[in-house]
């Protein structure tokens, strides 16, 4: 582990803590989510942060109210963006408090699996506008993301977009790769990490939270805790499914057969 003052020289983002003086009751969304409602503070010591759990643990929420805390959009995008569907992110990030580092972050985006359409949407919007600037998506690799699949955009954002030296909050980003493509993302993700960029990631995917050094956030009945990857129920239950795969279905399925 970095000694504290070479990762909080490294990192852009320190620490996040939850100001318990501003919640008016803890039984109210979305401090009612154990995770969140008995978070204290998590400190980032590492260039790559994940956060893991079930769904409704409180992943998204935690990762979305540091976006807008740190003054991205909620929808997702960059600083640049401020448009907005539907005003559905919780009130959080009011009662986060962020530490950061003396370091200017030269980058920083936000990426939602679930509204990444809308911010192919807003880039073509503003495209469209006759006295805009360069066109943004040239950013994104310059073919419209619309005109993609949903994981090629996603990897034109992964490949083009993101120029280093940054500040990268995403939302299950593996939602619409492949595992090779998966691997992929891996390896642009050490690429920009050797550029001096930060990740918070909030995942279900064994391939991803497999990056060396990570740390690992479990969101749960309690506090978000540190973990070991090879101690996470992704690892386990993947490792288990893949080397007895016959013997899991054969299991599997006569349950289901029983329930019918």
């Amino acid at each position: 582990m970095p000694s504290t003052s070479a990762w909080q020289a490294r990192n852009f983002l320190i620490q996040a803590s939850l100001r318990r003086d501003k919640i008016a009751s803890l039984t109210d969304y979305p401090f009612s989510i154990p995770a969140i409602g008995n978070l204290d503070q998590i400190q980032f010591e590492q260039p790559v942060t994940f956060f893991i759990g079930e769904n409704g643990s409180g992943k998204s929420t935690l990762l979305e109210a540091i976006a807008a805390a740190w003054g991205l959009n909620p929808e997702g995008g960059s600083r640049n963006f401020n448009f907005a569907t539907r005003a559905s992110h919780s009130s959080l990030k009011d009662h986060l408090r962020l530490t950061r580092s003396v370091r200017r972050v030269r980058d920083s985006y936000f990426l939602r699996a679930e509204s990444y359409f809308n911010v192919a949407t807003q880039i073509e919007l503003l495209d469209e506008d006759p006295f805009g600037g360069p066109p943004i998506i040239g950013a994104y690799g310059g073919k419209s993301l619309h005109e993609q699949s949903h994981g090629e955009s996603f990897f034109a954002l992964f490949m083009n977009r993101l120029g280093g030296d940054g500040f990268y909050i995403f939302d299950e980003p593996e939602a619409a790769l492949s595992p090779s493509r998966q691997l992929a993302f891996l390896s642009r993700m050490h690429e920009l990490v050797a550029q001096g960029s930060q990740f918070l990631i909030a995942t279900h995917s064994p391939i991803l939270m497999a990056y060396p050094q990570a740390e690992i956030f479990l969101l749960a009945d309690e506090a978000p805790r540190l973990v070991a990857y090879r101690e996470t129920e992704h690892y386990t239950v993947t490792r288990n499914f893949l080397n007895r795969t016959d013997q899991m279905l054969r299991v599997l399925l006569s349950e289901a057969d029983e329930t019918c």
